[in-house]
């Protein structure tokens, strides 16, 4: 079940919200669990249980870890914390990362090992990291262990967050699972942002996605240039309004049941390096792998700290999927991270300006999104070389203005406008969404409703729903 599906937004959705304000405070934190669980064995019943496995390890290594702490069983409880790293890791390993590396295997030593064909569960990825840093923070006294596993639970599979992010810490929550406010004006605010979430989804990124999907799906030689530069600019929106399109809804829908989310993404198509992008995009991974592996690696000041950069975006280019293209997306943008550090460093200093700056960096983020899009390496390359150029195919099935129609140029236009902080700018004119003055609300109220409609257009007259945190 996704968001922007029919069954969530007009069945799973007015159900859950109305039975949590129905019933008694003291058993709302059960509601959303067994809620929460519903929404996540709805697609494949079975996984609900290594969700429940994951809930277990992470609940009963915190549990005595924080007991070995709290006895000054310092050994002891730093080999019950890299115990609890390792079961983790090999949930999440067996189930992402075992063909991938039988496949490896099988290519670099010429063995013919059957793979297992294993289904990847939803959000393993997002749910298994959640348990990481709560693990992680029990041992570094970061945040008190949760005793009650209900509430511990509630916190790993919360339906907000739990099949797209954010990555939520449970050293940020554990006092709004235990007691939280729910206000009419904190309600109404989840509403609005949620709507914005639903229409950055609906009407942008599935409209550009689609046209992006009709372009991949073709052999890279059966492109044109200007079509593969269509390809890839539409794939750079619809992944952009998609992933922050369900971060929106998911903090909106946390807000409606009381719970603040932090930002995870602050229009991370405006920077001028990559650096700066990867301040701004996915802000709740990044951010957890400066915390978890860069800084526990060495960070700045230990170390090797190019190597330190080279193998944390080794591994966020594996987090993103078993397979060498999110290997090598991983590895080009730590490339450049460490290329700006070293001019950074250098002695030779020279104020370029800002366009160039940007232009710079969204090449090199438009080519990371082809790696990132491709079925494998070997596509991208084809794909890349018929972009820039470099290779010219005599066998283009489609002219340009095939895929390119108003809709299309409109959702482009509005697009490249969004991607812009505009709505900061209205933000200061007419007030933030928490102020409480008549023409704010007024504006904000009857633009929600407006995009609302229009979402319901859109579901109503496309099937073209994507869901793509499948690999994730």
């Amino acid at each position: 079940m996704v968001f922007s599906s029919n069954i969530f937004l007009f069945c799973f959705l007015p159900l859950v919200l109305l039975g949590y304000y129905l019933i008694r405070i003291e058993y709302r934190n059960l509601f959303l669990l067994v809620s929460s669980l519903l929404f996540y064995a709805w697609g494949e019943p079975k996984f609900v249980f290594v969700i429940i496995l994951s809930i277990l390890i992470n609940y009963g290594f915190g549990y005595i870890i924080s007991w070995a702490r709290n006895y000054d069983h310092k050994t002891l409880s730093k080999i019950l914390m890299l115990l609890g790293i390792s079961a983790n890791c090999a949930l999440l390993f067996y189930f992402k990362y075992f063909d991938f590396f039988i496949s490896s295997v099988n290519w670099a030593a010429g063995t013919n090992i059957s793979l297992k064909e294993i289904i990847l569960p939803i959000g393993i990825s997002f749910f298994t990291f959640q348990g990481l840093s709560y693990i992680i923070d029990i041992y570094f006294n970061r945040t008190p262990v949760q005793k009650n596993l209900l509430n511990f639970a509630l916190f790993k599979s919360f339906f907000p967050q739990l099949i797209a992010g954010p990555i939520v810490r449970y050293v940020d929550v554990h006092q709004q699972i235990e007691k939280r406010e729910s206000t009419v004006d904190s309600f109404a605010y989840g509403v609005r942002r949620f709507i914005l979430g639903l229409g950055k989804k609906v009407i942008i990124a599935n409209t550009l996605g689609q046209v992006a999907d009709n372009i991949f799906m073709l052999p890279a030689d059966q492109n044109s240039l200007s079509i593969a530069w269509l390809g890839a600019i539409c794939y750079t929106f619809q992944i952009y309004y998609d992933f922050s399109g369900y971060s929106d809804m998911a903090i909106g829908l946390a807000r409606m049941f009381g719970f603040k989310f932090k930002e995870n993404f602050d229009f991370p198509y405006v920077s001028r390096s990559i650096t700066e992008f990867w301040r701004r995009w996915h802000i709740s991974l990044s951010s957890w792998f400066r915390d978890y592996l860069y800084i526990p690696l060495g960070g700045n000041r230990k170390g090797n700290v190019y190597l330190n950069l080279l193998i944390v975006f080794l591994v966020t280019g594996l987090w993103h999927g078993a397979a060498w293209n999110f290997v090598v997306w991983g590895l080009w943008h730590g490339m450049f991270i460490i290329i700006e550090r070293l001019f950074k460093k250098s002695r030779f200093k020279m104020k370029l300006p800002s366009v160039f700056l940007w232009v710079y960096s969204m090449i090199v983020v438009i080519i990371g999104w082809v790696l990132f899009r491709s079925p494998n390496l070997e596509y991208a390359s084809n794909y890349l070389k018929i972009m820039f150029g470099i290779d010219k195919s005599d066998q283009i099935g489609f002219t340009l203005w095939y895929y390119v129609n108003p809709m299309v140029l409109t959702m482009l236009g509005l697009a490249c406008i969004c991607t812009i902080p505009i709505t900061k700018y209205f933000r200061n004119k007419i007030g933030d969404y928490d102020e409480h003055s008549g023409f704010s609300l007024f504006f904000q109220n009857a633009y929600a409703i407006i995009v609302l409609v229009v979402c319901m257009m859109f579901l109503a007259t496309s099937t073209y729903n994507p869901f793509i945190y499948f690999r994730f």
